[in-house]
């Protein structure tokens, strides 16, 4: 018994969109008749058939399943100087809906010039021996033959079991008689197209064994060829050939690959069990042996496997259903660093829940199989959610998974608030420390709140500054105050010559405390400076580099001995 065991995850999809093709690009030209035809993966899609034709939607050239791969390369290439028109079909029928055939995409092929180049023989292999005097040969496709001429002789290049026969278009020969027994065989095939043919091709050598007969090919008994809905865990019969002594089974998720079985070799036809990845189609190849050799050209068959989770199409909505439960977890969780360890909880509907913590090595360990965990400590951890489904007579668990990290934060701890005069206002920033992520508000705690601590455009005056942890650890706040009035300087003068209020200056109220200025700063309406003058100088003579201004309104900035601020303005009169 072999047991292969798959695990998948999804997501739930959406209304599915047809896939482009991505190489040969749709309108492409002059495309190698050796191109692979790759197109866009359509998550959710159990498989595609890809159709080649000489028409829109035709299928002249083949027609094909090729599973979940997302690419084909025709076997025989493609015709030269042709317009090709591909169709890809989103393959829903196995799974009990319907399949989408998608619009038409096309290309042009080359005008071959050339003669192709040589092929290689795959059967039988250079040199084998015991060879069954009924082999067929087998060989390589050589890109841009339409062609092959093949021989056969007891003798290098020898031709005198078959003289050079022309196989058409094709990649595979079986001799008109059985070949001689006990006999060293010579092989030579040449590569042609309208162009000509290949030159120095050498050819290979086999031995053939003793005249006996080779047994024939078989069929699947269950799962039945074509067969969908199957378990995952089916049990694999086919009819059993008489004369054979074993059977190589090759398993694959495309036509062409080996990925689950490769040519593996059975002593009869006893069954086995895989444990199959649900919603897929597989392809099956039983060749059938014995002394004498394998059966020859024995065809490959196809099954497909149950929904599973999915996602599958809903043919009544037209969208993509998955019973794997929706994961809403964050990225980052920020835990406050005061109030670990911290309680997480899953908030996602499921049966079932896992929790694993995954070290610097990308270990896992599992914490909890809960909906809750405990978290102490920073680092990357995996979250999973599962439903269970009863499918089959069994239950499969459908799950979704999310990794996370775990960051911790704190408080902020305010340093100073430090102020610089900026023309009539100031600008303040905030300096702040400590092991979070913060932004910053003034006045208000509700905010708005930046992720810039500079402050531009302050008013003189008291002010709370907020400093919030993004995380939610909390806010702290610090206040900066300037509450100095404008007593003591004159709301206007009059430089006019008479003696009276002819200068600006500041004047100490009667009977208050001694105010000490460092600077008296004077500007025009538009914040440009104009002139600073000393508290023991006579003031301002209403003057700009020697000429008088003109009637208006003038501002003012006075800073005091504690550094506080005070503005205000005051008018000049002529």
């Amino acid at each position: 018994m072999l047991l292969i065991t798959v695990l998948s995850v999804v997501a739930i999809g959406t209304a599915q969109e047809c896939p482009d093709l991505l190489s040969p690009v749709d309108g492409a030209t002059n495309v190698p008749v050796d191109s692979a035809i790759s197109w866009e993966s359509v998550d959710g899609v159990p498989g595609y058939r890809i159709r080649l034709g000489l028409t829109p939607g035709g299928s002249e050239i083949l027609e094909r399943s090729v599973g979940t791969s997302t690419s084909y390369t025709p076997p025989l290439g493609l015709p030269e100087n042709t317009q090709i028109h591909v169709t890809i079909i989103l393959d829903f029928l196995f799974s009990g809906g319907t399949d989408i055939v998608c619009s038409g995409q096309s290309f042009r092929t080359e005008d071959v010039t050339t003669p192709p180049s040589c092929t290689t023989i795959r059967n039988p292999v250079d040199g084998a021996i015991n060879v069954s005097v009924f082999t067929n040969i087998v060989w390589n496709y050589a890109p841009t033959a339409t062609d092959y001429s093949i021989s056969l002789g007891t003798s290098a290049g020898g031709s005198d079991i078959l003289s050079p026969t022309l196989t058409g278009n094709r990649l595979s020969f079986s001799p008109p008689s059985q070949l001689p027994s006990n006999t060293v065989i010579y092989v030579t095939i040449i590569p042609r197209n309208e162009n000509g043919s290949a030159t120095g091709c050498t050819g290979t050598s086999f031995t053939t064994g003793a005249v006996a007969s080779i047994p024939g090919c078989t069929s699947l008994i269950n799962p039945l060829n074509g067969e969908t809905n199957v378990p995952l865990t089916p049990l694999l019969e086919w009819v059993p050939v008489s004369g054979a002594s074993g059977y190589r089974i090759t398993i694959g998720t495309t036509p062409d690959s080996a990925d689950i079985l490769d040519n593996t070799a059975f002593p009869s036809n006893s069954t086995f069990v895989l444990e199959f990845e649900p919603n897929r189609t597989f392809f099956i190849t039983i060749v059938p042996f014995n002394s004498a050799g394998d059966a020859i050209g024995c065809g490959q068959e196809t099954f497909s496997t149950l929904l599973g989770c999915g996602p599958y199409l809903d043919t009544n909505t037209g969208e993509f259903v998955s019973l794997n439960p929706e994961i809403t977890f964050p990225d980052t969780l920020s835990l406050c660093s005061n109030e670990l360890p911290h309680t997480v909880s899953a908030t996602d509907t499921a049966d079932g829940y896992r929790w694993y913590k995954i070290d610097q090595f990308g270990n896992e360990s599992l914490i909890s199989e809960t909906a809750d965990v405990e978290l102490s400590e920073n680092g990357t951890y995996r979250y999973e959610a599962y439903t269970n489904i009863a499918q089959s007579g069994q239950l499969i668990e459908c799950p979704s998974t999310k990794e996370f990290k775990v960051v911790s934060s704190e408080i902020a701890t305010i340093n100073n608030l430090n102020v610089k005069d900026a023309g009539l206002n100031l600008q303040v920033t905030v300096d702040a420390s400590g092991g979070g992520d913060y932004e910053y508000a003034v006045d208000n705690s509700n905010g708005p709140y930046q992720n810039s601590n500079v402050f531009n455009n302050i008013e003189p005056g008291t002010h709370t500054f907020y400093v919030r942890d993004k995380n939610g650890c909390g806010i702290v706040e610090k206040t900066f105050s300037q509450d100095l009035t404008v007593e003591g300087f004159p709301k206007f003068f009059t430089p006019n010559g008479d003696s009276v209020n002819d200068f600006w200056q500041f004047i100490q109220p009667l009977n208050s405390e001694t105010v000490v200025f460092q600077s008296i700063r004077i500007f025009d309406r538009y914040g440009f400076f104009l002139k600073e003058i000393s508290q023991n100088s006579l003031g301002w003579d209403g003057n700009f580099a020697g000429r008088p201004l003109p009637s208006g309104n003038y501002w003012f900035k006075a800073i005091d001995d504690s550094n506080r601020e005070i503005k205000g303005y005051f008018a000049l009169k002529r």
